[in-house]
């Protein structure tokens, strides 16, 4: 048991736990640069509010020994470092989430790691926190990685700032070294839009202005810490915002159930009540809210439950019930400000998937308007946004979503960036507004379409994929096949990559950026052609997966056939006709496929062709024999 529950176990439990129930709940994160001690100053609050189990206390004490940075003292940063390796290292790695609770009010703390190659994690405490504990080290002002997380904390919607200067015990509680960080930061902070800054120097060591007034600092003046978490107004308009109901299951236990399952996000809902479904915009009435324990007459924001409405409207996963006098947006085209977290960049033109809180869609970043400078906050032109970046981008969907403004709304405006085929997230994205341009773009449809442009030419469209190194055959074997097509009355046409350079291609150069968009401009190219009721032969070295994919995403099922021309890399260089593998080698050409830049073999293509030991001809007579099979011939 805790030191405190003994004397409460002894009362009255049930008026107790009642009390509890009332309490309001302050979620906070501690952040900010690497040893400037924001875990031990959640072990201090955690031991001062008297919430240690006394085995806890025990094998503190022990690990303090063991592991301990605090000399004879106890290491209250082993509370939270739970992690063998965090300990070992002395850093914080993963989210560390604490419970703890006071008199006043309920607490929910995460503990974030101050690495910056862990920012990913410190954007995951901060995304559900009203407010941040910013510590700094008294020794060391304000650092790069203060004005990152604080930066990222403003993004990510918190309002109340404490500014906790720590170690001012090893400046031997030095006012005016406190007083010119905190000039330093509020200078820095002024357009981050934060509601409260509230500076509080502090020993999270030896518990100064932790919980306690400290002896050593009479010239401040201000609240504790624990005091400014106990009395900050956090303002929740819950109630008065718009209802938004993400639907995550459609629950059909039953002929006679279907119910719409997910967690009020805001707003509240209530029986007999009109909803209006985001993206078909029909219109039905609540007929139940049904939970575990029995059905309810209304539910509000936080409460998880299922719907059910009285008429038999389209209701899937992702989709949102909504109040009919504040939708949402519905889009497939949006502006937000992204922090990317994976070690290889964010490239415009790549495809990825974004995921709201119900919905998935595939997706790519159209234009990267700019990155931000988290020093000086400047807008900066770059191509592509590196591992901790946090840019403003124009993003594409293939489908659209239903969505808020972050700022209007934390639930609904904000999205991951998920990697395609490792499902790793890459990235984290707050939505600013949708492209409304979007909205006066519309399909046309028209009398004439590639079914009877493919009948007339009496064959089925197909766009046939060569990829491989440079000096692998790929042209040799595609203009052979071109050939043999064209010989049996088929209707071909070749997009190959130099050729391609020469002119739709010629503003771009071989960067991974280039290179993405190199790719997408031919695909869209190759698919009009098939639209057109071509078979389209591509001859690019297309060396990432991730492109290729978005290729053969671009086109019909099974239109797009893959084929790997498999020649290894020292065949390659004996006949480098144009000398490139020989410039690659002593740096004249940079990016050069297969020296100073990767290719990754396609892993199931539709055609494998392995050309040691086979002549070109033979080759195509195997793609040839592979379209009649099918069909295209």
């Amino acid at each position: 048991m805790t030191r405190e529950s003994a004397s409460v176990s002894a009362g009255d439990v049930a008026a107790y736990l009642n009390a509890q129930e009332r309490k309001s709940m302050l979620r906070f994160l501690t952040c900010g640069s690497v040893d400037d001690g924001k875990s031990t100053l959640i072990g201090r609050l955690l031991y001062d509010t008297k919430l240690i189990f006394e085995d806890q206390l025990e094998a503190l004490e022990s690990d303090s020994r063991k592991h301990g940075t605090a000399g004879e003292n106890i290491d209250f940063a082993l509370l939270v470092d739970g992690l063998e390796a965090e300990r070992e290292q002395g850093i914080t790695i993963d989210v560390a989430y604490r419970f703890f609770a006071t008199e006043k009010r309920k607490f929910i703390v995460a503990d974030t790691p101050g690495h910056e190659e862990y920012t990913r994690n410190m954007a995951t405490g901060a995304s559900t926190a009203d407010l941040a504990v910013v510590l700094v080290d008294s020794r060391q002002g304000i650092l790069r990685q203060t004005r990152r997380h604080s930066f990222i904390a403003s993004l990510l919607g918190i309002r109340h700032i404490v500014l906790a200067v720590n170690k001012i015990d090893l400046i031997a509680y030095d006012q005016a070294t406190f007083d010119d960080i905190v000039a330093n930061y509020m200078v820095f902070a002024k357009d981050l839009g934060f509601d409260t800054i509230v500076p509080v120097p502090i020993s999270a060591r030896f518990g100064d202005n932790i919980t306690t007034r400290s002896e050593n600092m009479l010239w401040y003046k201000g609240p504790t810490l624990l005091e400014h978490l106990e009395t900050v107004s956090i303002e929740t308009y819950a109630l008065s915002r718009p209802l938004r109901f993400p639907v995550q299951y459609v629950s059909r236990p039953n002929l006679n159930f279907r119910g719409f399952a997910g967690q009020v996000a805001s707003g509240r809902i209530a029986v007999g009540e009109e909803v209006m479904v985001a993206k078909s915009q029909q219109v039905s009435r609540v007929k139940e809210i049904v939970t575990r324990g029995g059905k309810l007459t209304e539910a509000v924001e936080g409460q998880a439950v299922t719907i059910v409405l009285e008429d038999q409207v389209e209701v899937s996963r992702g989709n949102m019930l909504v109040s009919l006098l504040d939708r949402p947006s519905v889009a497939d085209q949006l502006q937000a400000h992204v922090i990317w977290f994976d070690v290889n960049p964010l490239i415009p033109g790549r495809s990825y998937i974004l995921r709201t809180e119900t919905d998935s869609v595939n997706c790519s970043v159209t234009a990267l308007k700019y990155e931000i400078d988290v020093n000086t906050f400047a807008q900066e032109a770059v191509k592509s946004l590196s591992m901790n970046g946090v840019g403003v981008c124009n993003i594409s969907l293939q489908s659209p979503i239903a969505f808020d403004p972050y700022k209007q709304n934390r639930a609904t405006g904000n999205f991951i960036i998920i990697d395609r085929y490792t499902n790793a997230t890459l990235g984290a994205g707050m939505i600013d507004f949708a492209l409304r341009r979007a909205e006066n773009v519309h399909w046309q449809t028209l009398e004439v379409d590639k079914k009877a442009r493919a009948l007339l030419k009496h064959q089925k469209p197909a766009v046939l994929w060569f990829t491989g190194l440079s000096g692998s055959g790929k042209s040799t074997i595609a203009n052979s096949l071109e050939k043999q097509l064209h010989a049996s009355g088929k209707h071909t046409y070749m997009l190959d990559g130099d050729n391609i350079r020469h002119g739709l291609n010629r503003d771009l150069g071989f960067t991974p950026e280039d290179r993405v968009e190199n790719i997408r401009r031919v695909a869209e190219v190759a698919k009009l052609m098939a639209d057109a009721g071509l078979i389209v032969l591509v001859s690019l070295i297309s060396p990432f997966r991730s492109e290729r994919r978005l290729a053969r995403d671009m086109m019909d099922d099974g239109e797009l056939v893959e084929i790997f021309v498999d020649t290894p890399i020292e065949e390659c260089e004996k006949r480098d006709p144009k000398g490139l593998y020989r410039k690659a080698k002593i740096g004249q050409i940079a990016n050069f496929t297969g020296i100073s830049s990767p290719y990754e073999p396609p892993e199931n293509p539709e055609i494998h062709l392995p050309t040691i030991g086979h002549d070109p001809q033979e080759l195509a007579g195997r793609i040839f024999d592979f379209l009649k099979r099918r069909g295209e011939n």
